[in-house]
């Protein structure tokens, strides 16, 4: 009780139940309560295998079951296992028997549930009966009624009179069928006379139509005198017939619906001539809703309402007179709830207990009470009292709790209502599970349940279990009893008391509350275009409460549809890890793809736009629109869906049936904004034509192909065009040209007029026909121009006049060689060589160029040795000077020139012969110090391997290097005479020093590049005896020793700094302050400079050379020499010596020498 007395202090809302409704658990002792049954009428129909009746209630006890039929108790032939114990199945054999209406009770200990009659209809198979129908006769301009009389059966119900044949009656303002199916003749005609007049029923429901046997009409015609004759006699006109009414009879009809059926109000008259029929509402205008059908007849009204309730009149009338009708038309209702049913009751003893059954209806429902299911009879003694629609329990007792029914009824329907009455007194009993566990994420509401019974009603309080706090209303909420926490917190997590109390005691359990954390995507798909045909791939990357792992999954929708993942082959669709890839996209797959990421708790989403780029799709409804002539047409066409990609142009394409059957050619590229294209098209030709889009993806299946369309036959358009004039003999003029295309002849018989003649010498020009694409002329002079012309024609004229074109017979060698051969020794190795040209008559053909051959005779080292090192040059075009490169020092030479064309050389030139002066030797190919002495070393060498003179003898460099800064200190030379001379012994050198040795070879030209080579000159036993006895005692020694030792730390660490930066060593930079970089240009047509002595090197280094295939570079001809006969390769057409040597295996490289430079001391 101390427990209860500290929930007061933390109540935030009380919660007390109202007695207007009843929700009772089912684990409470209770009466029984119908859930659901079958609600009548049903209706068996023939095919149908069985009928199902349905009965279910609940309560506590479980109920149990009882029917009647008809007032009768019944017992179900069969109960199913497969519904609850209320249900019964009626099986299709003999179920006529069972026709009838039926009502179930549920029973238990506290009362008798019932509920209203369920009627099953069981219609019977529809048909006419037997019978003989006699002829109807009558007299023409009498009416005719003849009679259906349809049977009963299932609705819906179409009638229809037909003949014999299955022709319909035609039906009119004279002839017409009512809704009862007999048909009306307002009066009758001769050739209304006929046999076969049926009946047919149609019933949809049974899928049945129903046949009445045939009936015969008889109309007699009139004789003059109004005497009646036999059909086919003369006849006259009917008299008039004053209207009457066939349908309905008498004055006055009255006519009852329900609210929300349709109205049928109809007159049919008879009279001559045919009576015309109008309508009217008495005293108010016909509703907006009214529809005049069966030819004025019928007039029809949908879903009536109270107001169109009233006087109806329909009038009929002819020339003869007219007649009126009557209907009086009333709108009821059947019996239903004013608002709702009344509500079930729990209440505590001593109470009155007032049951209202608030109905309505037209005519006024009757209501009948009853108790489980008995009729309650009105005693005064009784606490039980019946105030008009209203059941009074007086000081209600325990034994008034039961099943109270309420039903009302009128002619048209009635309506029934359960109603349980609980009288009791009860403590709370809580009927939540006592430490049930709830769980919520950070910032979502969370409802905790406390459902109570009771009598009386209990209060019902919310705290905190373990401190009793108070928890702030603004978050809190009590709804029917549960606690709502919005926006839960994490604070929020912990045990919760709820605690619910009557005058009949207490009960309270314990509430479990976890906060986790929310599910969040963190990293959302993004929109995406694709190619059709590729893989698209959508991550989605979300973090999740650590507890919720095991619940937690990610699913992927399109377009609101979840995508199914399977692990089969054929599937197009896998995820990993959060990405979602899709295989082989196509267009279907276009739209919106949603990522969820989910747990038992919450979920997260987030969308993407996923655009399929596919090519466009094909053009539709391409036609042909002629334009000025019927070559020259348009066509246009629809495009078809650009698939996301717009169209960049169409692609018009053709074929034609004579020349290439069924091979498509491009015609026409148009803009992809374009719709229509002008084509001009071949003549004589049968053509279709076909359009395709393009778009960044590709190109799209073209359209449907359009019709044939044949154009008219007509003249050639062009002329043949590359036209080629060469000479394959020297005496021949050779005439070929590419061929008109066969879509191109425009029509049959296709020729071609070759015209030529010689140029600037003859007018009149000579003229063959040919079919073939090329022709000969021969007996020509040997390379004379001429002037051609070809021409096409076909069976409809000539094409237009042909354009000139020149050319050349045949070429023949040269007969001439240049004269005036000069030759300019430039250097050792270089030479000008100059001529007059041979006169233009010898060359016979397209001079090609000249080609320069010589011949190193001797070495001037060798004399008596006679060589045969032939090579040559080709320099291309028209010139007279031609730098010749690649030549041998100190030798002899002879060189001739001869002209070239296409035919090959002419005759060489005389010969000239020319000497190269001596040049600076090769550098020693070995070097080497040995015999290393403390004042003296041996050099020992090899002689050059190519000296390019007389060797003179040898300049040798020596220096004494710091070996801290590397740089030489002293330099020497010295001049060895002997050309022999091989070794040589350098003598008064420093004891343990490092010198550096530079030897050249030289001739009288001067002294080639140096070959360097280092060596150290020892520290002998006896020196370093007295150093260390005379220097090492003495104390000024041992500090000049460590700033020495300093210094040598910083320079090493400065030549550190200075090797790491790309420095060079000091001696190689001195050799190239010496080097002289004095040249001097070439003052002729060649692009590349030279010394003028051989003493200065040439301008750019000491060392230089020019590979054949470098050299050539930009400025060499790249023609082909083919024409040109055998003459090498290509060459640099200004003169220069950049070229290529026959005979070469380096291709002609060209060394530069450069003379040797003293160094003094």
């Amino acid at each position: 009780m101390g427990l209860v007395g500290s929930l007061q202090v933390v109540v935030l809302v009380a919660l007390t139940s109202t007695a207007t409704g009843l929700d009772i658990p089912l684990e409470v002792e209770q009466p029984p309560t119908i859930i659901t049954y079958t609600s009548g009428p049903m209706v068996a129909l023939p095919f149908d295998n069985k009928i199902t009746i349905r009965c279910e209630a609940r309560g506590n006890p479980p109920p149990e079951y009882r029917w009647t039929k008809d007032g009768e108790d019944f017992v179900p032939p069969y109960v199913t296992t497969d519904y609850p114990d209320g249900t019964f199945v009626l099986h299709n054999k003999g179920l006529i028997a069972f026709k009838g209406k039926y009502r179930c009770y549920a029973s238990n200990k506290l009362g008798t549930a019932m509920t209203e009659e369920i009627e099953l209809r069981v219609p019977s198979m529809p048909k006419f009966p037997k019978e003989f129908n006699f002829p109807v006769v009558v007299k023409e301009g009498e009416p005719i009624i003849l009679e259906c009389n349809p049977p009963e059966g299932m609705a819906p119900r179409q009638i229809y009179w037909m003949s014999s044949d299955l022709e319909h009656i035609e039906q009119d303002e004279r002839v017409s069928m009512s809704t009862d199916g007999n048909l009306y003749f307002s009066n009758a005609l001769q050739n209304d006379s006929r046999q076969d007049y049926c009946c047919f029923a149609h019933f949809f429901k049974i899928r049945t139509i129903v046949q009445k046997a045939d009936m015969a009409v008889v109309v007699k015609s009139l004789k003059p005198g109004n005497e009646s004759a036999d059909a086919g006699n003369a006849t006259q006109a009917p008299p008039a017939r004053i209207p009457s009414m066939l349908l309905p009879s008498g004055v006055q009809t009255e006519k009852v619906l329900l609210r929300g059926e349709n109205l049928q109000l109809e007159c049919i008259p008879q009279g001559y001539p045919t009576p015309t029929v109008k309508w009217m509402k008495m005293g108010d205008k016909l509703p907006l809703r009214t529809q005049m059908n069966n030819f004025g007849k019928l007039l029809f009204i949908s879903s009536i309402h109270e107001s169109d309730g009233g006087k109806y009149m329909c009038k009929a009338q002819n020339s003869a007179g007219e007649v009126v009708h009557y209907f009086n038309v009333i709108v009821d209702d059947p019996p239903k709830w004013e608002t709702e049913p009344p509500h079930s009751q729990l209440t505590v003893i001593g109470t009155d207990v007032h049951i209202k059954c608030s109905v309505s209806g037209k005519p006024l429902p009757d209501i009948t009470w009853r108790r489980n299911g008995d009729v309650i009879i009105d005693d005064p003694g009784s606490n039980k009292q019946v105030f008009d629609d209203t059941l009074v329990l007086l000081n209600a007792r325990a034994q008034d709790s039961a099943v109270y029914q309420c039903e009302a009824s009128n002619p048209h329907g009635s309506i029934l209502a359960n109603i349980n009455i609980m009288v009791m007194n009860m403590a709370p009993r809580i009927l939540t599970r006592d430490f049930q566990e709830y769980a919520v994420v950070q910032g979502e509401d969370i409802v905790m349940n406390c459902s109570v019974f009771s009598s009386p009603p209990p209060n019902i309080s919310w705290a905190k279990d373990e401190t009793l706090e108070i928890v702030k209303a603004e978050r809190f909420l009590a709804v029917d009893g549960d606690l709502k926490i919005l926006s839960a917190e994490k604070n929020d997590r912990g045990k919760y008391l709820c605690v619910a109390s009557n005058t009949e005691g207490n009960s309270s359990i314990t509430a479990v509350l976890d906060v986790k954390d929310s599910t969040k995507i963190v990293y959302a798909p993004q929109d995406l275009q694709i190619i059709s045909g590729t893989t698209a791939q959508l991550m989605c990357q979300a973090e999740v409460d650590k507890s919720l792992l095991g619940a937690f999954e990610v699913v992927w929708r399109k377009d609101g549809e979840e995508i199914p993942l399977s692990s089969e082959e054929n599937s197009r669709y896998f995820m990993d890890d959060g990405m979602l890839q899709i295989m082989s996209v196509n267009l279907s797959d276009q739209g919106r793809y949603t990522c969820i990421a989910r747990t038992i708790l919450d979920e997260d989403n987030a969308t993407a736009l996923l655009t399929v780029l596919d090519v466009p799709d094909a053009p539709k409804n391409v036609e042909i629109l002629e334009l000025k002539s019927q070559r020259n047409v348009c066509l246009s066409w629809v495009p078809g869906s650009d698939h996301n990609s717009s169209v960049t142009e169409f692609i018009v394409e053709y074929e034609e049936s004579q020349w290439e059957p069924g091979r498509w050619k491009e015609l026409k590229k148009v803009a992809g904004n374009q719709e229509t294209a002008e084509v001009a098209l071949q003549g004589h030709l049968n053509y279709q034509f076909r359009v395709y889009a393009v778009n960044v993806v590709g190109p799209g299946p073209p359209s449907e192909p359009t019709e044939r369309y044949k154009t008219p036959p007509a003249a050639p358009d062009k002329n043949p065009e590359n036209i080629r004039i060469r000479g394959h003999l020297p005496h021949q003029l050779d005439i070929s040209w590419e061929p008109l295309l066969p879509i191109e002849h425009n029509a049959p018989g296709l020729e071609y007029k070759v015209s030529y003649r010689k140029l600037g010498v003859e007018d009149v020009w000579k003229e063959h026909l040919v079919q073939r694409h090329s022709f000969v002329v021969s007996n020509t002079s040997t390379f004379i121009p001429f002037e051609i012309k070809i021409q096409s024609r076909n069976s409809h004229g000539w094409g237009p006049d042909p354009k000139v074109a020149t050319g050349y017979s045949g070429e023949d060698v040269p007969t001439a060689a240049p004269r005036d051969i000069a030759v300019e020794v430039i250097n050792t190795t270089l030479l000008r060589v100059s001529w007059t040209p041979a006169p233009p008559a010898t060359v016979r053909g397209h001079l090609g160029g000249y080609v320069v051959h010589w011949l190193r005779k001797r070495s001037w080292l060798e004399p008596n040795r006679i060589l045969d090192d032939r090579k040559m040059l080709f320099f291309p075009g028209k010139r007279t000077l031609a730098i010749v490169p690649g030549l041998e020092p100190f030798s002899e030479y002879i060189l001739t020139v001869n002209v070239l064309n296409k035919k090959g050389n002419g005759p060489n030139s005389d010969p000239v012969t020319f000497n190269t002066p001596e040049g600076a030797p090769d550098p020693v190919p070995i070097l080497t110090a040995s015999n290393a002495q403390k004042d003296s070393i041996l050099l020992v060498w090899a002689p050059p391997l190519k000296t390019n003179g007389i060797l003179t003898g040898y300049l040798l460099q020596h220096h004494l290097v710091n070996e801290t800064t590397l740089e030489a200190v002293v330099s020497q030379e010295t001049n060895i005479t002997g050309a022999d001379t091989t070794q040589w012994q350098l003598r008064g050198l420093e004891e343990g020093s490092l010198y550096r040795f530079h030897l050249r070879a030289c001739t009288r030209a001067g002294c080639g590049p140096p070959l360097a080579q280092e060596s150290r000159t020892p520290v002998t036993a006896a020196s370093k005896g007295v150093l260390r006895s005379n220097f090492l005692t003495q104390g000024w020694f041992i500090g000049t020793m460590c700033a020495v030792a300093l210094l040598t730390l910083v320079a090493l660490m400065a030549c550190f700094v200075r090797r790491n930066q790309g420095g060079k060593y000091a001696v190689k930079e001195r050799e190239n302050l010496h080097s002289d970089a004095e040249s001097q240009g070439m003052k002729d047509d060649t692009f590349c400079e030279f010394s003028d002595s051989e003493e200065k090197p040439l301008k750019g280094g000491s060392l230089r050379s020019l590979p054949g295939d470098e050299a050539l570079g930009d400025s060499v001809s790249r023609g082909s020499l083919d024409d040109y006969g055998n003459v090498g390769r290509e060459f640099n057409e200004d003169g220069s010596f950049i070229g290529e040597y026959s005979g070469f295996t380096h291709r002609g490289s060209v060394s530069e020498p450069s003379a040797p430079r003293p160094v003094k001391a």
